[in-house]
């Protein structure tokens, strides 16, 4: 199955090809700069694999959480690419991206989720591998970090990881928890990467859980601007 998968929900730019079972992918850290990185890695990419648009299958992109424009800007990429080939999509939550990371290089079992969502909150999910797949436990929230660090207090004495900015924004997050209970903060493991999501891309599309761009949606997990007014201008 070929795949071009992308991602521009944080502070990182993503993409990732699979091509006749052979991947290949570009990563960087580029804060502000998605829109001028994002065509020009996914041209090399295909360059370097030797592909073009034509022999990709299905497209994946990060569908979220992370910053509205993040997320936002990989919509309307693949908005383009889809509509521009007629290729189905999958959107892969960012959260799970970091969780598979954890799981492929780490072995894994428990994964929890923390990305700075800035405003005092994070992003927050936990995720266990199921044959080899990050697995949503429960669903995706945005809360305050003392509302995660209940959650993770909750959780068994089993090891487990923890991914994401969050953990080093919010000391809070581990502060009040015993030394059993502390997951092991991965510090490799910061931002999603579209490398990490073409397992998730290709299980979905196995299952015919891929979409028509027009049926696919970004995911925020709340509403609220994520920036304050200059004084004066409330």
């Amino acid at each position: 199955m070929n795949l071009l998968i992308i991602d521009t929900a944080t502070e990182a730019c993503s993409v990732a090809l699979n091509i006749n079972g052979q991947p290949f992918n570009q990563f960087e850290i580029c804060p502000q700069q998605h829109s001028q990185r994002i065509l020009p890695m996914i041209d090399g990419l295909l360059k370097e694999a030797g592909a073009t648009l034509n022999e990709i299958d299905y497209l994946g992109f990060g569908q979220g959480p992370g910053s509205f424009t993040g997320v936002r800007i990989a919509t309307g990429i693949l908005q383009g690419l889809a509509l521009g080939t007629g290729l189905h999509v999958v959107g892969v939550s960012t959260l799970a991206a970091m969780a598979q990371q954890a799981i492929s290089e780490h072995q894994a079992q428990d994964v929890f989720c923390a990305i700075d969502a800035r405003m005092g909150e994070v992003y927050f999910a936990h995720y266990q591998a199921q044959n080899g797949l990050a697995t949503l436990v429960g669903s995706e929230q945005v809360l305050p970090p003392e509302n995660a660090a209940q959650i993770l207090a909750q959780k068994s004495n089993s090891p487990s990881f923890a991914v994401g900015t969050g953990w080093a924004a919010y000391d809070v997050l581990l502060a009040t928890l015993d030394d059993e209970r502390k997951p092991n903060v991965l510090q490799s493991v910061l931002y999603p990467d579209a490398k990490f999501m073409l397992p998730l891309v290709e299980s979905a599309a196995t299952a015919g859980l891929a979409k028509e761009i027009e049926q696919v949606e970004p995911v925020y997990l709340r509403d609220k601007v994520t920036w304050k007014k200059l004084p004066g201008r409330e």
